[in-house]
């Protein structure tokens, strides 16, 4: 629905149908850049919870999806995959007034998650068990099945690609789905599920429901319908799902936050280590999980290394995000700019040195935002509130060290283990250190990335499970085993009680 006005309203996707919420209520979604109403949603509640969840296991019970062969699921992601890249500019452009992520990584998101749901429909056919030798006349084999109903959460940053991740290996699996998208940024995932009914997967299985996370978070988690549980999220946030999902033990996947390393080594090559720290820390405005929030630089190279990189950042292009040249867009809301300033000043006050940033942009326009400048402190002690926790802005530690030793203690000295890129040209090195971070994720001479094919999960609090690649069926599938007995003489075990001794 469309008002007077041009703005439109979103309504909750339950049983195949976009309806409102069973109170009425809305709530607005804006665009970050200017901070201006885009778009109303349905709010939510917990009765249309449990009509989502309700549809689901209609879905999952009595409906073909779960009964489909491989190939006809397979087939239905696919067309998930063509309907996403036809339809790239648009979800983009939705992607960055819902968001603020610039233009250029919104389109990259868009053609991740087809990539990801491509990638899935090929295993849908390779969701398989094992057989098991057995000492006796017994025939031993596992299934791997769907666990059923699955409550989705995701997070803001990564709007469509986190529902991607979270759908698409779901979907392989067999199960369906409620899916409840950050109160920020609801409206690709939304559209994504319509995607998802266009491309002929069957009507309830995948549901989308929009509103607050104390409450419809909250009701997912409890709800005695649904059998998994996956979120994206900050770890406190985790931590609550955890509780709440306990009263019926569910299956539970969290991928929680981070606070990353990228430790520079003397032989690295300069430039090109310099060129991915500024992408490992700066896009999508710092506010990633993965982000490389804390250089350890080795103080042979600090000085040549801090020119060159104050002088890269410092040219960095900010601005509205729906421009191509845009290098960095503004953060989701106005509460994360102020809670990414609060960190800035402690920073100060716990005497790390500003060099560059450190504030909103002077330019009127971008006032109106959600904007702040590239930041980096230098001279960071790993005690420093801004060393250890999640920031989640473009705010950057720099943190000397002298050894190798000294890198891997000041790399693990945190509750996250998510990810670390080690920037050297030596190979032995390289591999020593891998061995010795303590993170699921670890890049050698390469940025962050995350392809479909690689898992994706962190050491510590950073998380429970793998997503991406094999792993992430795993999550979405549970072991059944099956024993069938093949003597030829009848089963008797008290007509055959072993002689006594």
């Amino acid at each position: 629905m469309t008002t007077e006005t041009g703005i439109r309203t979103y309504g909750l996707l339950i049983d195949g149908q976009f309806v409102p919420a069973a109170s009425g209520e809305t709530f607005p979604t804006y665009n970050p850049a200017t901070n201006e109403v885009i778009g109303y949603v349905a709010r939510a509640s917990r009765e249309d919870v449990d009509r989502a969840v309700r549809a689901a296991r209609r879905a999952f019970d009595e409906g073909p999806w779960g009964r489909m062969t491989p190939n006809e699921r397979a087939r239905r992601l696919r067309r998930v995959a063509e309907i996403l890249r036809e339809r790239v500019d648009e979800l983009a452009r939705l992607e960055t007034l819902n968001c603020g992520k610039i233009i250029v990584e919104s389109r990259m998101d868009i053609l991740s998650a087809a990539n990801c749901f491509d990638y899935y429909a090929n295993l849908t056919g390779q969701i398989w068990g094992e057989t098991i030798p057995m000492n006796g006349p017994l025939l031993d084999y596992t299934v791997r099945e769907p666990y059923g109903v699955c409550g989705q959460i995701i997070p803001w940053n990564f709007p469509i690609l986190m529902a991607a991740w979270k759908l698409a290996p779901a979907l392989a699996a067999g199960n369906t789905v409620v899916l409840k998208p950050a109160s920020y940024t609801p409206i690709t995932a939304l559209i994504l599920g319509q995607i998802c009914l266009e491309a002929g997967i069957p009507e309830g299985v995948v549901n989308v429901v929009t509103g607050p996370g104390s409450e419809v978070g909250a009701a997912i988690c409890e709800h005695p319908l649904v059998d998994k549980i996956a979120f994206t999220g900050e770890t406190e946030t985790g931590r609550e799902i955890l509780r709440l999902s306990a009263g019926t033990i569910k299956k539970v996947s969290l991928e929680l936050g981070g606070k990353s390393p990228n430790i520079v080594f003397p032989d690295a090559d300069l430039e090109e280590a310099v060129n991915g720290s500024l992408f490992a820390i700066f896009t999508n405005a710092g506010q990633r999980c993965t982000a490389r929030t804390r250089l350890l630089l080795h103080e042979s190279i600090h000085d040549q290394f801090m020119d060159l990189f104050l002088r890269k950042a410092s040219a960095l292009r900010i601005g509205d995000p729906l421009d191509e040249r845009t290098q960095l867009g503004p953060l989701v809301s106005r509460r994360q700019c102020e809670r990414v300033l609060s960190y800035v000043e402690r920073a100060k006050a716990e005497g790390a040195a500003l060099r560059l940033g450190g504030k909103r942009p002077d330019d009127p326009v971008l006032q109106r935002g959600n904007f702040v400048e590239p930041t980096i402190f230098d001279e960071v002690q790993p005690q420093m509130t801004i060393a250890r926790e999640e920031v989640f802005g473009p705010v950057l530690a720099v943190i000397p060290f002298r050894t190798e030793d000294e890198a891997v203690e000041i790399a693990n000295a945190t509750i996250y283990g998510l990810a670390a890129t080690i920037w050297t040209n030596d190979i032995k090195r390289a591999h020593r250190l891998a061995a010795r971070i303590k993170a699921g994720n670890i890049s050698i001479n390469y940025p962050v990335v995350n392809p479909p094919e690689a898992p994706f999960g962190g050491f510590k609090q950073s998380g429970i499970g793998r997503e991406l690649s094999r792993h992430a069926l795993d999550l979405y599938t549970q072991v059944k085993n099956v024993v069938v007995g093949l003597s030829e003489q009848r089963f008797d075990w008290y007509g055959n009680w072993p002689p006594g001794r």
